[in-house]
């Protein structure tokens, strides 16, 4: 099954923004961060903005900023901006409507996957971005600015 790192980027996008505290980066920094294209970080930028969590400054030392406090944004909702509405996908051409077996397995698996998405969603509904640029910062082993500032300034 192919995955997809939006998710995953999403957030970094978000955490750095969390801990510019204020300070606009730019799509080329956070690229840099996230060991990503430039372009791919624009992308996932315009979803978000979409979303409402995040705006862009323009002009000299314009980038991106948080649209909102970062203890306001769930991973939930990033990602429901960034990321397909389903999670797992069912047989491409529908399963043989003659065979019981066939004709009954894409309920059930509705059923199944919809709880299972439920679930995801439940818990990704209690982090915030606020927590990740925490561990992001303890892991670091130095306050949240600095990580950013070495970030920014390197």
């Amino acid at each position: 099954m192919p995955t997809s790192s939006r998710l995953a980027v999403a957030t970094h996008v978000l955490a750095t923004l969390a801990l510019a505290r204020g300070t606009a980066v730019s799509s080329d920094l956070i690229a840099k961060s996230a060991n990503t294209n430039p372009a791919f970080v624009r992308r996932l930028l315009s979803s978000l903005a979409k979303a409402g969590l995040t705006t862009s400054q323009l002009g000299q030392g314009g980038g991106a900023l948080l649209a909102r406090s970062s203890d306001r944004i769930t991973l939930l909702d990033v990602y429901r901006a960034v990321e397909e509405p389903r999670l797992f996908a069912l047989h491409h051409d529908g399963p043989s409507q003659k065979c019981p077996i066939g004709k009954n397995i894409t309920p059930i698996l509705e059923d199944e996957m919809s709880e299972a998405t439920r679930a995801l969603e439940r818990s990704l509904a209690t982090t915030t971005i606020a927590d990740i640029a925490k561990r992001i910062a303890v892991r670091a082993g130095q306050p949240a600015i600095s990580v950013c500032n070495r970030l920014l300034w390197t």
